[in-house]
Protein backbone atom coordinates (compact mmCIF):
# COMPACT_ATOMS: atom_id res chain seq x y z
CA UNK A 1 0.00 0.00 0.00
CA UNK A 2 1.60 3.26 -1.24
CA UNK A 3 1.86 6.05 1.55
CA UNK A 4 1.06 9.76 -0.32
CA UNK A 5 1.91 13.54 1.21
CA UNK A 6 1.47 16.55 0.23
CA UNK A 7 2.78 20.12 1.20
CA UNK A 8 0.87 22.73 -0.33
CA UNK A 9 1.39 26.42 -0.18
CA UNK A 10 4.48 26.63 -0.34
CA UNK A 11 7.65 28.86 -2.31
CA UNK A 12 9.53 25.70 -3.65
CA UNK A 13 13.04 26.48 -4.28
CA UNK A 14 15.67 24.93 -5.95
CA UNK A 15 18.99 25.93 -7.76
CA UNK A 16 17.47 26.70 -10.63
CA UNK A 17 13.44 27.80 -9.82
CA UNK A 18 11.59 29.60 -7.69
CA UNK A 19 7.75 28.53 -7.59
CA UNK A 20 4.23 28.41 -6.37
CA UNK A 21 3.81 25.07 -6.00
CA UNK A 22 2.24 21.89 -4.13
CA UNK A 23 4.55 19.38 -4.08
CA UNK A 24 3.06 15.27 -4.17
CA UNK A 25 5.32 12.51 -2.31
CA UNK A 26 4.42 8.76 -3.13
CA UNK A 27 6.27 5.84 -1.66
CA UNK A 28 9.20 8.02 -0.50
CA UNK A 29 9.96 9.77 -3.47
CA UNK A 30 8.73 13.31 -5.04
CA UNK A 31 5.97 12.08 -7.32
CA UNK A 32 5.15 15.16 -8.80
CA UNK A 33 4.74 19.43 -8.66
CA UNK A 34 2.16 21.38 -9.84
CA UNK A 35 1.28 25.70 -9.09
CA UNK A 36 -0.74 25.83 -5.93
CA UNK A 37 -3.88 26.67 -6.74
CA UNK A 38 -4.39 24.94 -10.05
CA UNK A 39 -6.57 22.09 -11.41
CA UNK A 40 -3.51 19.67 -11.48
CA UNK A 41 -2.43 20.65 -7.76
CA UNK A 42 -6.13 20.49 -6.52
CA UNK A 43 -6.13 16.62 -8.07
CA UNK A 44 -3.19 15.58 -5.24
CA UNK A 45 -4.62 13.23 -2.92
CA UNK A 46 -2.99 11.83 0.17
CA UNK A 47 -3.25 10.85 3.77
CA UNK A 48 -0.95 13.66 4.84
CA UNK A 49 -1.24 17.25 3.73
CA UNK A 50 1.57 19.76 5.05
CA UNK A 51 0.76 23.44 4.76
CA UNK A 52 3.75 25.28 3.73
CA UNK A 53 1.95 28.61 3.43
CA UNK A 54 4.40 31.52 3.70
CA UNK A 55 6.98 29.07 4.05
CA UNK A 56 9.89 27.57 1.76
CA UNK A 57 9.95 24.23 0.45
CA UNK A 58 13.55 23.75 0.02
CA UNK A 59 15.58 20.12 -0.85
CA UNK A 60 17.33 18.79 2.05
CA UNK A 61 21.11 19.72 2.96
CA UNK A 62 23.76 17.46 1.71
CA UNK A 63 26.34 18.11 4.04
CA UNK A 64 29.62 16.40 2.19
CA UNK A 65 31.83 17.16 5.20
CA UNK A 66 31.45 15.88 8.61
CA UNK A 67 33.81 13.91 11.38
CA UNK A 68 31.16 12.06 13.43
CA UNK A 69 32.92 9.80 16.53
CA UNK A 70 36.58 10.94 14.47
CA UNK A 71 39.75 9.71 16.82
CA UNK A 72 42.25 12.70 16.76
CA UNK A 73 44.20 13.67 19.59
CA UNK A 74 43.67 11.17 22.48
CA UNK A 75 40.06 11.51 21.81
CA UNK A 76 37.20 11.03 19.60
CA UNK A 77 34.43 13.69 18.06
CA UNK A 78 31.84 13.90 20.71
CA UNK A 79 29.07 13.23 18.10
CA UNK A 80 27.95 9.51 17.23
CA UNK A 81 26.27 8.65 13.69
CA UNK A 82 23.12 8.92 16.08
CA UNK A 83 23.33 12.32 18.10
CA UNK A 84 25.25 13.77 14.56
CA UNK A 85 22.65 13.05 12.53
CA UNK A 86 19.70 13.56 14.38
CA UNK A 87 21.34 17.45 14.79
CA UNK A 88 22.16 17.61 10.97
CA UNK A 89 17.81 16.87 10.61
CA UNK A 90 17.04 19.27 12.97
CA UNK A 91 18.95 21.79 11.45
CA UNK A 92 17.67 20.65 8.08
CA UNK A 93 20.32 18.90 6.20
CA UNK A 94 18.99 14.94 5.53
CA UNK A 95 22.17 13.37 3.79
CA UNK A 96 25.68 13.67 5.26
CA UNK A 97 29.26 12.42 3.84
CA UNK A 98 31.68 11.38 6.68
CA UNK A 99 35.28 10.08 6.40
CA UNK A 100 36.15 6.76 7.06
CA UNK A 101 39.73 6.97 7.97
CA UNK A 102 42.52 4.11 7.17
CA UNK A 103 44.84 3.70 9.32
CA UNK A 104 48.46 3.53 8.71
CA UNK A 105 49.60 -0.29 8.06
CA UNK A 106 45.88 -1.05 7.11
CA UNK A 107 43.87 -1.70 4.15
CA UNK A 108 41.19 1.01 2.99
CA UNK A 109 39.04 -2.00 3.34
CA UNK A 110 39.31 -2.29 6.98
CA UNK A 111 38.77 1.82 7.38
CA UNK A 112 35.60 1.54 5.13
CA UNK A 113 34.29 -1.90 7.64
CA UNK A 114 35.06 0.12 10.48
CA UNK A 115 32.99 2.94 9.55
CA UNK A 116 29.98 1.32 8.31
CA UNK A 117 30.04 -0.74 11.42
CA UNK A 118 29.52 2.88 13.21
CA UNK A 119 27.26 4.10 11.36
CA UNK A 120 24.63 0.87 10.35
CA UNK A 121 21.14 0.76 12.13
CA UNK A 122 22.49 4.38 13.83
CA UNK A 123 21.30 7.20 11.58
CA UNK A 124 18.56 9.16 11.57
CA UNK A 125 19.32 10.30 7.62
CA UNK A 126 21.12 9.14 5.15
CA UNK A 127 24.72 9.00 4.42
CA UNK A 128 27.35 8.15 2.35
CA UNK A 129 31.37 8.19 3.23
CA UNK A 130 34.44 9.30 1.69
CA UNK A 131 37.90 7.57 2.11
CA UNK A 132 40.67 8.63 3.82
CA UNK A 133 43.93 7.59 2.71
CA UNK A 134 46.95 8.30 4.85
CA UNK A 135 49.15 5.42 3.25
CA UNK A 136 49.46 4.99 -0.33
CA UNK A 137 50.90 1.27 -0.97
CA UNK A 138 50.50 -0.18 -4.51
CA UNK A 139 47.70 -1.99 -2.49
CA UNK A 140 45.93 0.71 -1.62
CA UNK A 141 46.12 2.37 -5.19
CA UNK A 142 44.99 -0.96 -6.35
CA UNK A 143 41.95 -0.79 -3.65
CA UNK A 144 40.87 2.69 -4.59
CA UNK A 145 39.77 1.00 -7.94
CA UNK A 146 37.03 -1.44 -6.09
CA UNK A 147 35.97 1.46 -3.48
CA UNK A 148 34.90 3.32 -6.83
CA UNK A 149 33.47 0.78 -8.08
CA UNK A 150 31.05 0.20 -5.35
CA UNK A 151 30.27 3.88 -4.29
CA UNK A 152 33.17 5.28 -2.30
CA UNK A 153 33.62 7.35 -5.22
CA UNK A 154 36.22 10.45 -3.23
CA UNK A 155 39.33 9.86 -1.55
CA UNK A 156 40.76 12.50 1.03
CA UNK A 157 44.27 13.26 1.73
CA UNK A 158 46.12 15.60 3.70
CA UNK A 159 49.30 17.68 3.32
CA UNK A 160 49.21 18.40 7.10
CA UNK A 161 49.55 16.11 10.36
CA UNK A 162 53.17 14.46 10.03
CA UNK A 163 52.61 11.16 11.16
CA UNK A 164 49.39 10.50 11.46
CA UNK A 165 47.22 11.32 7.95
CA UNK A 166 50.10 12.95 5.93
CA UNK A 167 51.15 12.47 2.70
CA UNK A 168 54.22 13.62 0.34
CA UNK A 169 54.01 14.64 -2.57
CA UNK A 170 55.11 11.92 -4.12
CA UNK A 171 52.13 9.91 -2.56
CA UNK A 172 49.68 12.55 -3.41
CA UNK A 173 50.81 12.02 -6.95
CA UNK A 174 50.56 8.06 -7.23
CA UNK A 175 46.85 8.73 -5.75
CA UNK A 176 45.89 11.63 -8.11
CA UNK A 177 47.01 9.22 -11.13
CA UNK A 178 44.91 6.48 -9.59
CA UNK A 179 41.89 8.94 -9.58
CA UNK A 180 42.42 9.77 -12.68
CA UNK A 181 41.93 6.43 -14.35
CA UNK A 182 39.36 5.41 -12.01
CA UNK A 183 36.76 8.51 -12.09
CA UNK A 184 37.64 9.38 -8.14
CA UNK A 185 37.94 12.73 -7.04
CA UNK A 186 40.80 13.98 -4.43
CA UNK A 187 39.78 15.83 -1.91
CA UNK A 188 42.68 17.69 -0.45
CA UNK A 189 43.39 19.19 3.02
CA UNK A 190 45.83 21.74 2.04
CA UNK A 191 48.09 23.29 4.54
CA UNK A 192 52.11 22.73 4.17
CA UNK A 193 52.08 20.55 7.74
CA UNK A 194 56.22 20.12 7.48
CA UNK A 195 56.62 24.03 7.35
CA UNK A 196 54.07 24.28 10.38
CA UNK A 197 55.84 22.04 12.25
CA UNK A 198 58.62 23.81 12.54
CA UNK A 199 56.63 27.17 13.23
CA UNK A 200 54.67 25.25 16.39
CA UNK A 201 57.77 24.17 17.68
CA UNK A 202 59.43 27.79 17.56
CA UNK A 203 55.81 29.17 19.10
CA UNK A 204 55.98 26.96 21.82
CA UNK A 205 59.74 27.61 22.53
CA UNK A 206 58.69 31.51 22.88
CA UNK A 207 56.03 30.12 25.69
CA UNK A 208 53.48 31.25 22.75
CA UNK A 209 50.96 28.39 24.02
CA UNK A 210 47.59 29.95 24.25
CA UNK A 211 45.31 29.32 21.86
CA UNK A 212 45.30 31.98 19.06
CA UNK A 213 48.80 31.03 18.30
CA UNK A 214 46.86 28.17 16.43
CA UNK A 215 45.96 30.62 14.35
CA UNK A 216 49.21 32.32 14.05
CA UNK A 217 51.41 29.45 13.29
CA UNK A 218 49.31 27.83 10.69
CA UNK A 219 49.76 30.67 8.01
CA UNK A 220 47.65 31.96 5.52
CA UNK A 221 50.45 31.52 3.04
CA UNK A 222 51.19 27.98 4.09
CA UNK A 223 47.58 27.35 3.23
CA UNK A 224 48.08 28.92 -0.11
CA UNK A 225 50.97 27.31 -1.13
CA UNK A 226 49.65 23.79 -0.43
CA UNK A 227 46.53 24.86 -2.87
CA UNK A 228 49.09 26.13 -5.55
CA UNK A 229 51.38 22.96 -5.16
CA UNK A 230 48.25 20.38 -5.27
CA UNK A 231 46.96 21.84 -7.92
CA UNK A 232 49.86 21.80 -9.86
CA UNK A 233 50.08 17.80 -8.90
CA UNK A 234 46.79 17.12 -10.10
CA UNK A 235 47.33 19.20 -13.26
CA UNK A 236 50.47 16.33 -13.78
CA UNK A 237 48.15 13.63 -12.98
CA UNK A 238 45.58 14.91 -15.07
CA UNK A 239 43.11 14.58 -12.40
CA UNK A 240 40.03 16.86 -10.41
CA UNK A 241 41.02 18.28 -7.13
CA UNK A 242 38.59 19.11 -4.56
CA UNK A 243 39.72 21.61 -1.87
CA UNK A 244 38.62 21.40 1.48
CA UNK A 245 37.49 23.89 3.67
CA UNK A 246 39.42 27.08 1.92
CA UNK A 247 39.45 29.74 4.76
CA UNK A 248 41.79 32.76 3.60
CA UNK A 249 41.83 35.15 0.53
CA UNK A 250 45.17 33.96 -0.68
CA UNK A 251 44.11 29.96 -1.27
CA UNK A 252 40.86 31.41 -3.40
CA UNK A 253 43.20 33.42 -5.64
CA UNK A 254 45.03 30.00 -6.00
CA UNK A 255 41.60 28.42 -7.22
CA UNK A 256 40.45 30.78 -8.98
CA UNK A 257 43.67 31.00 -11.28
CA UNK A 258 43.68 27.82 -11.81
CA UNK A 259 39.72 27.68 -12.88
CA UNK A 260 40.46 30.67 -15.01
CA UNK A 261 43.07 28.24 -16.52
CA UNK A 262 39.95 25.82 -17.04
CA UNK A 263 41.35 23.24 -15.08
CA UNK A 264 38.69 20.86 -13.17
CA UNK A 265 39.33 22.24 -9.95
CA UNK A 266 36.55 22.80 -7.10
CA UNK A 267 36.63 24.60 -3.76
CA UNK A 268 34.75 24.32 -0.24
CA UNK A 269 34.35 27.11 2.53
CA UNK A 270 32.70 26.20 5.90
CA UNK A 271 30.38 28.45 7.85
CA UNK A 272 33.00 28.99 10.68
CA UNK A 273 35.21 30.91 8.04
CA UNK A 274 32.21 33.31 6.51
CA UNK A 275 31.04 34.01 10.36
CA UNK A 276 33.96 33.69 12.79
CA UNK A 277 37.48 35.18 13.14
CA UNK A 278 40.82 35.07 15.13
CA UNK A 279 39.14 37.45 17.22
CA UNK A 280 37.53 34.08 18.42
CA UNK A 281 40.49 32.38 18.39
CA UNK A 282 42.08 35.37 21.14
CA UNK A 283 38.95 34.78 23.60
CA UNK A 284 40.58 35.39 27.12
CA UNK A 285 40.42 32.72 29.56
CA UNK A 286 41.41 29.69 27.34
CA UNK A 287 37.65 30.40 25.69
CA UNK A 288 39.42 30.68 22.19
CA UNK A 289 39.91 26.80 22.67
CA UNK A 290 36.50 26.38 21.43
CA UNK A 291 37.31 27.88 18.23
CA UNK A 292 40.64 25.52 17.15
CA UNK A 293 40.08 23.98 13.94
CA UNK A 294 42.46 23.92 10.75
CA UNK A 295 42.67 25.23 8.24
CA UNK A 296 42.22 28.01 10.86
CA UNK A 297 39.90 30.98 11.78
CA UNK A 298 41.32 33.65 9.69
CA UNK A 299 41.19 37.52 10.47
CA UNK A 300 37.85 39.20 9.71
CA UNK A 301 39.25 40.89 6.65
CA UNK A 302 38.93 37.20 4.53
CA UNK A 303 35.63 36.73 4.88
CA UNK A 304 34.58 38.93 1.85
CA UNK A 305 37.05 36.85 -0.53
CA UNK A 306 35.02 34.04 0.99
CA UNK A 307 31.82 35.51 -0.02
CA UNK A 308 33.22 36.58 -3.18
CA UNK A 309 34.36 33.21 -3.96
CA UNK A 310 30.54 32.11 -3.22
CA UNK A 311 29.09 34.60 -5.67
CA UNK A 312 31.30 34.31 -8.46
CA UNK A 313 31.66 30.27 -8.33
CA UNK A 314 35.16 30.07 -7.39
CA UNK A 315 33.78 28.50 -4.66
CA UNK A 316 31.18 26.20 -4.74
CA UNK A 317 30.29 24.22 -1.50
CA UNK A 318 29.68 25.39 1.71
CA UNK A 319 30.21 22.16 4.31
CA UNK A 320 30.52 22.12 7.73
CA UNK A 321 33.42 19.83 8.94
CA UNK A 322 31.50 19.11 11.31
CA UNK A 323 33.74 17.44 14.32
CA UNK A 324 32.62 18.32 17.63
CA UNK A 325 34.96 17.80 21.09
CA UNK A 326 33.63 19.48 23.85
CA UNK A 327 35.33 22.14 25.99
CA UNK A 328 34.87 20.20 29.55
CA UNK A 329 37.76 17.24 29.33
CA UNK A 330 38.72 17.83 25.56
CA UNK A 331 39.67 20.76 24.06
CA UNK A 332 41.18 21.30 27.93
CA UNK A 333 43.87 18.51 26.56
CA UNK A 334 45.51 21.66 24.93
CA UNK A 335 45.56 23.83 28.30
CA UNK A 336 49.36 24.86 28.31
CA UNK A 337 49.96 23.85 24.50
CA UNK A 338 47.51 24.98 21.84
CA UNK A 339 48.96 21.85 19.90
CA UNK A 340 47.10 19.40 21.75
CA UNK A 341 44.02 20.91 21.34
CA UNK A 342 41.58 18.92 19.08
CA UNK A 343 41.26 20.60 16.08
CA UNK A 344 37.44 20.79 15.08
CA UNK A 345 34.25 22.50 15.62
CA UNK A 346 30.71 21.71 15.96
CA UNK A 347 28.44 22.97 12.99
CA UNK A 348 26.29 20.23 11.33
CA UNK A 349 23.00 21.54 12.72
CA UNK A 350 23.60 25.66 11.61
CA UNK A 351 24.97 25.54 8.40
CA UNK A 352 21.37 25.49 6.50
CA UNK A 353 20.26 28.02 8.81
CA UNK A 354 23.50 30.64 9.19
CA UNK A 355 23.63 30.46 4.92
CA UNK A 356 19.91 31.96 5.25
CA UNK A 357 20.93 34.43 7.49
CA UNK A 358 23.78 35.32 4.61
CA UNK A 359 20.68 35.44 2.29
CA UNK A 360 18.73 38.13 4.22
CA UNK A 361 22.25 39.70 4.53
CA UNK A 362 22.79 40.33 1.15
CA UNK A 363 25.50 38.16 0.45
CA UNK A 364 24.16 35.51 -1.59
CA UNK A 365 20.92 34.86 -3.27
CA UNK A 366 17.79 32.09 -2.12
CA UNK A 367 18.45 29.78 -4.99
CA UNK A 368 22.83 30.48 -4.39
CA UNK A 369 21.79 28.77 -0.65
CA UNK A 370 20.12 26.05 -1.78
CA UNK A 371 23.09 25.31 -4.78
CA UNK A 372 25.92 25.68 -2.05
CA UNK A 373 24.14 23.63 0.38
CA UNK A 374 22.15 21.31 -1.37
CA UNK A 375 22.23 20.85 -5.38
CA UNK A 376 26.20 21.37 -5.87
CA UNK A 377 27.30 19.10 -3.05
CA UNK A 378 25.12 16.68 -4.11
CA UNK A 379 26.32 16.70 -7.90
CA UNK A 380 30.19 17.03 -6.84
CA UNK A 381 29.66 13.77 -4.71
CA UNK A 382 27.75 11.66 -6.89
CA UNK A 383 24.46 12.05 -5.13
CA UNK A 384 22.14 14.29 -8.01
CA UNK A 385 19.35 14.07 -8.63
CA UNK A 386 18.40 11.76 -5.88
CA UNK A 387 19.63 14.24 -3.89
CA UNK A 388 19.67 18.18 -3.45
CA UNK A 389 16.48 19.34 -5.63
CA UNK A 390 12.91 18.80 -5.71
CA UNK A 391 11.67 16.64 -8.50
CA UNK A 392 9.83 13.75 -10.19
CA UNK A 393 11.72 11.12 -8.90
CA UNK A 394 14.53 12.37 -6.35
CA UNK A 395 14.08 11.09 -2.73
CA UNK A 396 11.70 13.29 -0.92
CA UNK A 397 14.38 14.92 1.60
CA UNK A 398 12.02 18.00 2.06
CA UNK A 399 12.34 20.50 4.29
CA UNK A 400 9.76 23.39 5.30
CA UNK A 401 11.39 26.31 6.19
CA UNK A 402 9.82 29.24 7.61
CA UNK A 403 12.14 32.28 6.58
CA UNK A 404 10.41 34.83 8.68
CA UNK A 405 11.08 33.21 12.55
CA UNK A 406 13.66 34.31 14.59
CA UNK A 407 15.84 32.48 16.82
CA UNK A 408 19.21 32.84 19.32
CA UNK A 409 21.70 30.06 18.48
CA UNK A 410 22.79 28.94 21.82
CA UNK A 411 24.07 25.26 23.22
CA UNK A 412 21.56 25.11 25.15
CA UNK A 413 18.70 24.61 23.38
CA UNK A 414 21.12 22.88 20.17
CA UNK A 415 20.90 19.08 19.38
CA UNK A 416 24.48 17.97 19.08
CA UNK A 417 26.52 16.40 21.87
CA UNK A 418 28.59 19.72 22.65
CA UNK A 419 28.66 21.41 25.40
CA UNK A 420 29.59 24.84 23.75
CA UNK A 421 28.27 26.90 20.78
CA UNK A 422 30.56 27.81 18.10
CA UNK A 423 27.91 30.62 17.52
CA UNK A 424 26.36 31.22 20.93
CA UNK A 425 24.15 34.10 21.21
CA UNK A 426 24.00 35.19 17.48
CA UNK A 427 20.69 36.05 16.52
CA UNK A 428 19.20 34.17 13.18
CA UNK A 429 16.14 35.01 10.87
CA UNK A 430 14.76 31.79 9.74
CA UNK A 431 14.33 28.19 11.24
CA UNK A 432 13.68 24.78 10.13
CA UNK A 433 10.29 23.61 10.46
CA UNK A 434 9.30 20.09 9.38
CA UNK A 435 11.73 17.29 7.85
CA UNK A 436 11.33 14.83 5.40
CA UNK A 437 13.85 12.01 4.68
CA UNK A 438 12.67 9.95 1.96
CA UNK A 439 9.26 11.04 2.62
CA UNK A 440 8.95 10.15 6.33
CA UNK A 441 9.19 13.01 9.10
CA UNK A 442 11.70 13.00 11.02
CA UNK A 443 11.33 16.73 12.23
CA UNK A 444 7.53 17.98 12.63
CA UNK A 445 6.64 21.03 13.55
CA UNK A 446 10.04 21.54 15.75
CA UNK A 447 9.12 18.19 16.91
CA UNK A 448 11.49 15.23 16.76
CA UNK A 449 9.84 12.39 14.93
CA UNK A 450 12.85 10.77 13.24
CA UNK A 451 14.53 7.25 14.27
CA UNK A 452 17.66 5.70 14.56
CA UNK A 453 18.33 3.47 12.09
CA UNK A 454 15.94 5.00 9.25
CA UNK A 455 19.04 6.70 7.29
CA UNK A 456 20.47 4.23 5.04
CA UNK A 457 23.73 4.04 3.76
CA UNK A 458 23.87 5.14 0.16
CA UNK A 459 26.11 4.63 -2.65
CA UNK A 460 27.39 7.48 -4.54
CA UNK A 461 28.47 7.61 -8.50
CA UNK A 462 31.43 9.47 -9.33
CA UNK A 463 31.39 13.33 -9.18
CA UNK A 464 28.98 14.89 -12.03
CA UNK A 465 30.91 17.97 -12.94
CA UNK A 466 33.28 15.49 -14.81
CA UNK A 467 31.13 13.58 -16.94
Amino acid sequence: MSSRTVIRGGLVVTASDELHADVLIEDGRVAALAASGTPAAGAFAAERVIDATGKYVIPGGVDGHTHMEMPFGGTYAADTFETGTRAAAWGGTTTIVDFAIQGVGRSLREGLDAWHAKAEGNCAIDYGFHMIVSDVTGETLKEMDLLVEEGVTSFKQFMAYPGVFYSDDGQILRAMQRAAGNGGLIMMHAENGIAIDVLVEQALARGETDPRFHGEVRKALLEAEATHRAIRLAQVAGAPLYVVHVSATEAVAELTRARDEGLPVFGETCPQYLFLSTDNLAEPGFEGAKYVCSTPLRPEEHQAALWRGLRTNDLQVVSTDHCPFCFTGQKELGRGDFSKIPNGMPGVENRMDLLHQAVVDGHIGRRRWIEIACATPARMFGLYPKKGTIAPGADADIVVYDPHAEQVVSAETHHMNVDYSAYEGRRITGRVETVLSRGEPVVTEREYTGRKGHGVYTPRATCQYLN
